[in-house]
């Protein structure tokens, strides 16, 4: 059985909420006749979702849908920032890598603190479940601001 904290149980979800509409409401216009970069990537994560969404997951099954949708989601983010970078002019590559660099840095601190407060002594056996979900949003959210970015150029 898992025990639950409820006032940390709510002060993640009432975050979760926040994070989700601060990503909903940050949308600078684009190009309207740029291709749907974004759109095409959700299609192409649908798989990676259905999988985390299984309600027959046992524990296990939801820490492998996790660790797929990871990977797939480190090959999109390389895809998004090589697609971005083919587009910059050769005077502004220079600052995306340093964006990438520091964004680098950023993700790997975060996983850090995401490991150390989702553990399973204060957590139970969705820790694991939790860490999987916090990981793939900071990841995810990247990847759908560099393709905002590529619509730009």
């Amino acid at each position: 059985m898992v025990k639950i904290k409820w006032a940390t149980a709510y002060k993640c979800i009432i975050g979760f909420l926040l994070s989700i509409g601060l990503v909903i409401g940050a949308h600078a216009i684009d190009n309207p006749e740029a291709p749907d970069l974004i759109g095409e990537f959700e299609k192409r994560e649908v798989i990676y979702l259905t999988a985390i969404e299984r309600p027959q997951n046992s524990n296990r099954d939801f820490l492998v849908a996790y660790d797929n949708y990871l990977i797939f989601l480190d090959e999109e983010l390389n895809k998004a920032a090589d697609k971005l970078n083919s587009k910059l002019p050769e005077a502004r590559k220079s600052e995306l890598m340093e964006a990438q660099k520091h964004w680098s840095k950023y993700r790997d601190a975060e996983f850090v603190f995401i490991k150390n407060t989702w553990t399973r002594k204060d957590f139970g056996s969705s820790a694991g479940i939790s860490r999987g979900d916090y990981r793939t949003s900071i990841i995810k959210d990247r990847v759908i601001q560099l393709l905002h970015y590529t619509k730009s150029f």
